[in-house]
């Protein structure tokens, strides 16, 4: 038996409304204007109106609105379903995966965060596509809407669930605060951005939400998850907004750096050039204002 040709890829995961699938959308444009063969595999079965061409879609294999009309299932029950079905039916993938052979893969996730907490389908699904059988490396790309930073609360609780994630999925990961060029709708941030891409610090969060009456009835509390995610020194974050082409190169150079993806001089020059000129109607990239800057808020920093 010959062995699998080695192939390398992302799985984008996240909580709803991330922009998992916006990223998707962008990164297969990006990697058309660097000329990497990439294939995407929709992996949720509720994903409605996929803005990108999708080369692999699991609603060929099952689809959300069947499971729940046929199980009596609700939304959360039947996408868990759903994945337990993919895991049982492993085969139907790696054959679609044959047909792709050599391409850069990227998988658009379900936004359940179970899935990617504590539920195992998933990872056992990942698990067999990254075996020495199947030989695909991926990186995992976490993302996390970038407003969460504007409320020390919510920050703590996104800094938890990516800990988590993490632990669970059990791949090179690369956490992403999405969505930048919206962010400021939602209110300035506290801090430098440093200071939530680098997790610096946290205790200045207290501080910061000291007159907040839920932040100081669950004071100690918040001490506490503060300090279990310091204690691991895992958590950190790459700012993205996808309509910079800069910001989307310094993503996927992460992630091949993590998972041992290695280009040549043809490729450079592709970036280069698309560091120059911009790569089509439909996916506009522009170049934004200084991102330090745009979301400080100098009241408070």
């Amino acid at each position: 038996m010959s062995q699998a040709r080695t192939s390398f890829g992302q799985i984008v995961i996240g909580p709803p409304g991330s922009g998992k699938t916006t990223y998707c959308h962008g990164m297969q444009q990006f990697l058309g204007a660097l000329k990497r063969p990439c294939c995407i595999v929709n992996l949720d079965p509720a994903n409605e109106n996929i803005p990108y061409q999708c080369d692999i879609n699991i609603e060929e294999l099952i689809t959300l609105e069947d499971v729940m009309e046929n199980l009596q299932l609700g939304p959360n029950g039947g996408l868990l379903y759903c994945m337990e079905y993919l895991e049982a039916n492993m085969d139907w993938l790696i054959e679609k995966l044959k047909q792709h052979s050599g391409k850069y893969i990227v998988f658009d996730c379900p936004g359940q965060v179970e899935l990617y907490t504590h539920h195992s389908s998933l990872r056992n699904v990942i698990e067999k596509l990254t075996s020495k059988e199947q030989d695909l490396r991926l990186t995992a790309i976490h993302l996390v809407d970038s407003h969460y930073c504007s409320d020390g609360s919510k920050f703590i609780s996104v800094l938890l669930t990516s800990l988590a994630t993490m632990l669970h999925i059990n791949l090179p990961h690369i956490n992403v605060l999405s969505k930048m060029d919206v962010a400021e709708q939602y209110g300035k941030f506290a801090f430098h951005l440093d200071y939530y891409t680098e997790v610096l610090d946290l205790e200045k969060l207290l501080s910061v939400e000291s007159d907040d009456p839920f932040w100081k009835k669950h004071k100690k509390l918040n001490e506490k998850l503060i300090g279990v995610v310091e204690d691991y020194s895992l958590v950190s974050f790459v700012p993205l907004n996808v309509q910079d082409k800069e910001s989307m190169l310094n993503v996927i150079r992460q992630a091949d750096k993590a998972n041992g993806y290695c280009f040549g001089t043809v490729e450079e020059r592709n970036i280069q050039k698309l560091l120059s000129t911009a790569v089509g109607a439909e996916f506009e990239f522009f170049k934004s204002a200084s991102t330090h800057e745009k979301y400080l808020n100098s009241d408070k920093g």
